[in-house]
């Protein structure tokens, strides 16, 4: 193990980290209005909208992230439409992780008793209101293991996005290796890159989790 090798690549390393961590906390915010989104109108029953929703969530979920890439990247372009690759990377992780969150919303929102419902509404609060104080805290709280399970998935998933030319912490391995020969090293710090990213955010799930938990939520 080349020690040397180790530490002159750390800040590299520590580059790549930063993007695929901008990359998925802009993918995950988009990824929970869409997911809430579609979750309310297939909750709700929204006219022709929940066929809309139903059609988009079997896509993206069916579909890899690097085919949606590949899509984004090379075929837009061919009908005028060239988004840079930071863009595009955002824009996969944001359509496929929106299907993974919108069905554990609707797991949560399924969750909710129709009594709460009824007894919102006979004390005069609007739709509004009802799923503002409601719905949403209680749905939130439920879907919670799976909506940090669907952020893990998707922060593990910025590994192919090295197709679009962006150097994150996969590209940055597999130049190393091709330049240097270095796949040991290379490798290990690709390893401690990712376990940096997803235990403190695996931590901070289990912990937000019990929280909800203790506070009276889910149940």
């Amino acid at each position: 193990m080349d020690r040397a090798f180790i530490l002159q690549c750390t800040p590299l390393y520590i580059n790549a980290m930063g993007l695929v961590l901008r990359l998925c906390v802009v993918g995950v915010l988009f990824s929970l209005v869409i997911g809430l989104f579609c979750a309310l109108v297939r909750y709700y029953r929204i006219p022709v909208l929940t066929g809309i929703t139903g059609m988009y969530i079997e896509l993206s979920r069916n579909t890899p992230l690097v085919i949606q890439l590949f899509f984004l990247y090379f075929g837009l372009p061919r009908v005028g439409v060239t988004l840079d690759a930071f863009t595009c990377a955002v824009t996969g992780l944001s359509f496929l992780g929106g299907s993974y969150m919108a069905e554990a919303f609707r797991g949560g929102l399924e969750a909710i008793g129709k009594g709460q419902i009824e007894s919102g509404l006979s004390i005069g609060l609007s739709q509004a209101q009802l799923i503002r104080y409601v719905v949403l805290p209680q749905a939130l709280a439920v879907a919670a293991p799976a909506l940090g399970a669907n952020v893990i998935f998707l922060l593990k998933e910025t590994s192919v996005v090295s197709i679009v030319a962006l150097a994150d912490l996969m590209s940055l391995a597999k130049d190393l290796i091709g330049l240097y020969y270095k796949t040991n090293e290379a490798l290990l710090l690709l390893v401690a890159g990712y376990l940096v990213l997803l235990i403190p955010l695996s931590g901070l799930f289990w912990f937000a989790e019990r929280r909800l938990r203790y506070a009276g939520f889910g149940h």
